[in-house]
């Protein structure tokens, strides 16, 4: 089975976390898309990680398989890129193990997501504690040279860096150490109905939010039910005009057009029209999407064929780092 080599290695992991936005989109994983051409990309979905809060079984699994369908659905190619699913490798856990002898509780404790819960007095799980540790062991197993992150994970890979480092002073070099990128942030889409703030896939309004998986029918209604405001002008102002500004901002990404452009071409016109384009320019993006997620849906023993393989390929790269931990260790 032919591997991808001679380039640095990215890998990003996400946590199956149900449906995605077209903020999501835009922002994120487009930006994806031309990574697997520079890089040797894996691509993880994070479902052990799932499991560090009170979760559904059944809702992880069909969480599981939506986010694998909607990435496969916006472009991620599992013959240029690694495409798995975390607990088909069982290499993750095991390395994790390993880890967690070599990190400390100081470290630890002083990871944002267990420190602030635990400050809240929500009774948290020892998973919750040592995620960052599994965390480490999904980077380090893969020889990975770039972690695209935002900035509030930032922390988890210089952790990852710092059990990498003790590691591999303590038993002799066995892992790359690997560097955090916060990449450029692509379209920064804010809801609908408040364009004041981003556009979240766990808001109370669904008018606020375009899920990829809408229909043409319910994209055109939240577009037509988004807030403008009185100046009757198409103008990108963002602070005194949000709700223009952030349709603007959505035909600008889908179309791939300078927002100064999309206001040119706009001149004169009303807000029935900018919401008519912006309304066009989703649907152009979406509809392909949804088809694709739905043709994976529909066609599960394809979408286990991926994972399945992707999981194979993983795993082939995954099982030579884990030996060398082991025997680096001393573990027969």
């Amino acid at each position: 089975m032919k591997l991808i080599k001679e380039k640095e290695v990215l890998y990003s992991a996400t946590k199956p976390t149900g449906l995605l936005t077209l903020g999501n989109y835009l922002g994120a994983i487009k930006n994806w898309i031309p990574l697997q051409d520079k890089y040797s990309c894996y691509f993880c979905i994070a479902n052990l990680h799932a499991h560090t809060v009170d979760m559904d079984a059944d809702l992880v699994k069909e969480r599981t398989l939506k986010q694998l369908a909607m990435f496969l659905a916006c472009g991620l190619d599992p013959k240029k890129s690694v495409i798995y699913v975390q607990s088909q490798v069982r290499q993750h856990a095991e390395l994790c193990w390993l880890l967690n002898c070599n990190t400390m509780m100081g470290e630890a404790s002083r990871m944002t997501q267990f420190k602030d819960k635990s400050a809240k007095g929500i009774n948290v799980t020892t998973a919750l504690f040592t995620y960052p540790v599994l965390m480490a062991a999904d980077i380090l197993l893969y020889n990975t040279n770039i972690v695209p992150v935002g900035e509030d994970q930032v922390q988890h890979v210089e952790l990852t860096r710092d059990i990498a480092t003790r590691f591999n002073h303590r038993f002799g070099e066995t892992f790359v150490i690997p560097k955090a990128v916060v990449p450029k942030v692509g379209a920064r889409i804010k809801g609908l109905i408040d364009p004041t703030q981003k556009m979240g896939k766990t808001d109370d309004d669904p008018n606020n939010i375009i899920f990829l998986e809408d229909s043409d029918e319910a994209i055109t209604r939240k577009i037509r039910r988004a807030v403008t405001d009185s100046f009757g002008k198409i103008k990108f102002d963002e602070k005194n005009q949000p709700g223009v500004s952030n349709l603007l901002t959505i035909i600008s990404a889908c179309e791939n057009v300078p927002i100064e452009k999309v206001v040119a071409s706009l001149s004169g016109q009303n807000y029935g029209a900018l919401k008519s384009r912006a309304t066009q320019a989703v649907i152009s993006v979406v509809r392909p999407i949804r088809e694709r997620y739905e043709y994976y849906m529909n066609n599960l023993d394809r979408l286990y064929y991926i994972a399945e393989h992707g999981a194979k390929k993983a795993a082939i790269v995954a099982e030579e780092t884990l030996k060398s931990a082991k025997f680096a260790m001393g573990l027969l």
